[in-house]
């Protein structure tokens, strides 16, 4: 029987109708990993090259900075691997990811949400140097890329049967659309790859509009054909008709990353897209993102 990390991948296709028949779109659904995200891939590929690599050992503690997903993905993965996990974050972040990194295992250490994600990406590298904590530092570790040039690739061009015209993904660490691009460019270099990030002042959770410092070193902006701005009301619209209409249950950036692959499609005759549903959706639920009410109680 498989381990758990050796389920991470395989994430199914589904499509998400369109009123033109000739565009397709599909949701690449990376909630269906274990650990229940596309971070899974970058989170499992960085750990185990650095086991491979010795830089790692079991019994080290690793820390990271995380909005979220990869959080849960090390805490997870790392326990299998007999890692101690610790994990910054920024204090808005939902009950639900907290606790779930806890129930992996890990410790969290929560930082100021006025401050943003990099100030926990400060923090972590000041405990990294003063505690002796490794950190695989997903915003410059290329096996954070890699992982989705040896996977996420290669699964979305085999299920679409080479067939694909344009990729979409929300742009945070970048290491999906990074790693995606450079595998399906090597396929078909006529493939269109667009990047989503938020709208100036707009905030959207998993999707980042970096200020140059803290740009991640994987980036490479010649991989990205196309940068859509998408707002937090447009990404929350797509969020709920994904759930209401479609069946797709995931989160604000997966709204976002829905809402630029429609935005697409309504430029084209014809074409093939794919975008990445990142998670799911029941990470958000205390965010109020879904506006769920009191059920009806009956007497």
């Amino acid at each position: 029987m498989p381990s758990i990390t050796e389920l991470v991948g395989q994430t199914p296709l589904v499509p998400i109708p369109f009123e033109n028949p000739s565009v397709k779109i599909y949701g690449k659904m990376e909630g269906h990993n274990p650990g229940g995200s596309v971070k899974d891939r970058a989170a499992l590929g960085m750990i185990r090259g650095a086991l491979q690599r010795g830089e790692l050992s079991p019994g080290d503690h690793l820390i990271e900075a995380t909005s979220g997903n990869t959080g849960i993905a090390l805490a997870m993965i790392g326990q299998q691997k007999g890692l101690q996990v610790h994990l910054v974050m920024p204090d808005n972040s939902t009950q639900e990811r907290i606790q779930t990194m806890q129930a992996f295992g890990a410790q969290v250490i929560l930082t100021p949400a006025s401050k943003t994600i990099e100030y926990s990406r400060t923090i972590a590298d000041q405990w990294a140097k003063e505690k002796g904590y490794f950190q695989l530092d997903q915003f410059a570790n290329d096996d954070n890329w890699k992982a989705h040039y040896h996977s996420t690739g290669p699964e979305i061009w085999k299920d679409t049967e080479g067939t694909i015209t344009h990729f979409v993904s929300a742009m945070g660490t970048t290491g999906t659309i990074m790693g995606v691009s450079k595998y399906l460019k090597e396929k078909n270099s006529k493939v269109t790859i667009i990047g989503v990030q938020p709208a100036e002042g707009t905030s959207i959770p998993g999707i980042r509009r970096w200020s140059p410092a803290f740009l991640p070193k994987i980036f490479n902006p010649q991989w990205v054909d196309l940068t859509v701005d998408i707002d937090q009301e447009a990404a929350k619209e797509q969020t709920i008709k994904n759930a209401v209409e479609r069946g797709i249950f995931g989160g604000l950036s997966a709204g976002g990353a829905t809402a630029a692959a429609i935005q697409i499609a309504h430029q084209l005759e014809e074409g093939v897209i794919v975008c990445i549903i990142c998670d799911r959706g029941d990470r958000y639920l205390s965010s109020g993102l879904f506006n769920i009410e009191n059920p009806t109680l009956v007497d």
